[in-house]
This record gives structure tokens, sequence and C-alpha cells, in this order.
């Protein structure tokens, strides 16, 4: 909500009163020329305009409608005179108020570049451009939290039953075109569709177990069409996604279609969908995918229930002609009703979402060009030093922020 504009007097600039107008006659028939307003100088005429445009400012943010931003980029260790933080994360909705949480990447990568520098200077330079360092190693020579020296996967984690208690544990090593997930916790996760796993379907709070189970199906679909279809991660337009969600969403089906066609700062396709710019980066490997779905009553109506699905995607991205390989990590909270069609009216077959929040992790919190643009290593010198909490984007513990804000992760 907009702050409520300061009501202390304005400066002498403001127009005079009809009673001071009053008295300044009264005293100049009078002879007493002390009361006449007087001309604003230049700087009170500087101030009153400044004044009026935060006035106005203000009165616009209160009646906005549509998305909100969050970003939020991570917080680097001590460092180096001459290093930068990094890289951004951002908090989107794209349902309701369109909440979405964007970290920047730089000051994750500062750290780990200073650890690899050190340890490893050649694999340190095959994250620069053309992979100076002969690049495609595992910059600590040996196992990396799930990944084995060779950079074959561990077995993969146990499925997600429950919200995890903290954060997953560090990890060594940087990523490469060959082994993206080399260093990242996601590199035990488990890979596309199949990772969505549905929960039994049964009867809840009156709605039939078959009309559960067409949710969750289409649920699935969903996210899947939204977050793993190579055709959208390359920046194209999510068709199946889209015919997913019920017409009788008319404003919020329109708002999604406009997103994708002309984005803008309050109606980013990136909120529902990933997107990446196929000119700018190669998604290099398979999308790792690790959450939960669960259904439970909706306490405020009879026959309907609320299917929650938390997920998030981790993806492999290098720069496009060059070995500088990175990760993006996008965390989306879908809420989909479930309704007994015999009290409720919804469209068969089709999706009823009531909300979609997100967090990006490593985005470079540019608004509305509808693409996640994620940070490099070389990117660290020429960053600009950037504010905000910090965030560990792996962090699955906690809820999505409901915040707008762009803040720093703490590793990608």
């Amino acid at each position: 909500m907009a702050e409520k504009p300061s009501e202390e007097p304005r400066p002498e600039s403001a127009a005079p009163s009809d009673d001071a107008w009053e008295q300044f006659l009264r005293d100049s028939e009078a002879g007493v020329p002390a009361s006449a307003p007087k001309e604003p100088s230049a700087r009170a005429r500087m101030v009153t305009e400044r004044l009026r445009a935060l006035d106005e400012a203000q009165a616009a943010a209160a009646g906005r409608k549509g998305r909100r931003f969050g970003r939020s980029r991570p917080v680097a260790p001590a460092r180096p005179e001459g290093w930068r933080t990094g890289p951004a994360w951002r908090e989107m909705d794209g349902r309701a108020s369109r909440r979405r949480t964007v970290w920047s990447v730089v000051g994750v990568l500062t750290a780990a570049a200073l650890a690899v520098v050190a340890v490893n200077p050649s694999a340190a330079l095959s994250w620069l451009p053309g992979g100076l360092g002969g690049g495609g190693a595992d910059a600590s020579g040996a196992s990396a939290s799930g990944v084995e020296a060779s950079g074959v996967d561990a077995s993969p984690l146990a499925p997600e039953t429950a919200r995890p208690t903290g954060a997953p544990g560090e990890a060594e090593g940087i990523p490469t075109r060959e082994r993206p997930f080399t260093g990242s916790p996601a590199a035990r996760w488990e890979a596309g569709a199949d990772a969505i796993r549905l929960p039994r379907a049964k009867a809840v709070n009156g709605v039939p177990a078959a009309r559960i189970e067409e949710a969750l199906r289409g649920t699935k679909e969903f996210l899947a069409a939204a977050n793993l279809d190579p055709a959208v991660l390359k920046g194209g337009e999510p068709v199946k996604a889209l015919a997913l969600v019920d017409p009788l969403e008319a404003d919020y089906l329109a708002d999604l279609r406009a997103a994708v066609r002309r984005p803008t700062e309050d109606n980013d396709p990136v909120s529902a969908f990933t997107r990446f710019d196929p000119e700018k980066v190669d998604l290099v490997g398979d999308v790792r995918v690790r959450g939960r779905m669960t259904v439970a009553p909706d306490t405020a109506a009879e026959g309907r229930a609320l299917i929650t699905a938390d997920y998030t995607f981790v993806y492999g991205v290098a720069r496009v002609g060059g070995d500088e390989t990175t990760r993006v990590i996008v965390r989306r909270v879908l809420q989909v009703d479930a309704a007994d069609p015999s009290r409720h009216q919804g469209t068969e077959g089709r999706l009823w979402i009531r909300d979609l929040a997100s967090e990006i992790g490593n985005d470079d919190c540019r608004e509305g060009d509808g693409l996640i643009n994620p940070s490099f290593f070389s990117d660290l010198l020429s960053a600009s030093p950037q504010a905000g909490e910090t965030r560990d984007p792996y962090d699955r513990s906690t809820g999505v922020s409901r915040e707008d804000e762009c803040g720093v992760v703490s590793r990608t």
C-alpha cells in the first residue's frame, strides 16, 4: 500500500488562500504592505514541484492494479577490492497481486570464485568466456555433494513428502556445460515431469475422488507445460499451459495472454512461465525438480478443495558461444481449486487457478522484458552493488515471500 502523503505544511510557494488575499487588500488600503503575498523563490518552486510529483506518484501507486515485483540478490562474504555483490532473486505473483521474488547471483558466485581460484585456477578460468582453463572438469576434482568424481550423479533423494526443516547442505565444485549441477543440491534431485508426483486421490470436503484426481493431473500438466516445455523455455508462447486455464477466468487468462505477447513491468510472463532468451543462453542438461503436492478442504465452502503444488525447478544455463555455465532456480507455488461440479461452476478438464506465487533465483531483476536473464561469473567484474535481503534459493523450509523485493542469493 502506498504511504499516505505527508500532511506537513507546504513551503511558501503554495498558492495564497482567499483569507490571505482579503487581509492583503485590507492592509493595502491601510497603507500596510507587510502582509502582501510574496513571489516564491526558485528553490521554493522546485520543492513544491517535487512534493506535487511525489503526491501524484503515490496516488498512482495506490490505484495501480496488476503484478507486484519482488527481487533479491545474494550477499557475498568479505572479498577483495573490486568484487561486487551478485545474482538477484525476485518474487512474483502470476495470480491475484502476482507476487514474484527475484534474486541476482553475483555475490553468490563471488565466494565460490575466490575458493576456486585458490584451489584450482585453471578451473576458475574455465568459467570465463572461451573456457581459458580448458574447461569441463569439476573444479574440486573430487565428488561434490551428490556428484561423483566421474561426473555421474549419485542416487536421487527420496521424494519430498513434507516441508523440509532447513536448507540443504553446501556442495563443492562449479558448474560446466557437461555437468551443470556440480556444486548444487539439485545434483541429487530427480529430473523432469516424473519428479512431480501426485498424491493418492480421495474424496475431500464433498468433492468426489474422480474430480480430485482430474484436478491433480491438470495441476501437474500445467507445471510441466509452464516450466519444462522446451519451446516455452526458449521463449515461446506457453500454448499448452494457457489451454489448461478455465476460460471462465476470463480476466486472468487475458492477463496471461497479454503478458506473453506484450510484456510490461506490471504484467511479466515470467511470473507464471519460465522463459529464456535463446540468443543469449543455452539450456544445458536436464531440469532438476523437487517439491510436493497436497490436497486440503476449502474451509470457506462445502464441495470445494484446494490443491497446493510447491515445486522448485533448477536449470543449467550456459552463455551462447562460450563455456561459462551457471544455474537458475525457480520456485512456483500454485494453488488450484477442485470443486464438486454439481455445486460450483467450472469448465470440465480445465483448471481454476486461485493463486500463483514465484521466486526466481539468479535473474538480473530486469522488469518487463518477459525473460529470465541470468548472471555469469564474468559479469561479476562489472556488476553494480546490490542491496536487499539475502536468500538461499534452495531453502524450501519456508513459504514463498509475499513482499515486493529484489535481493541477493547466497548460492546458485
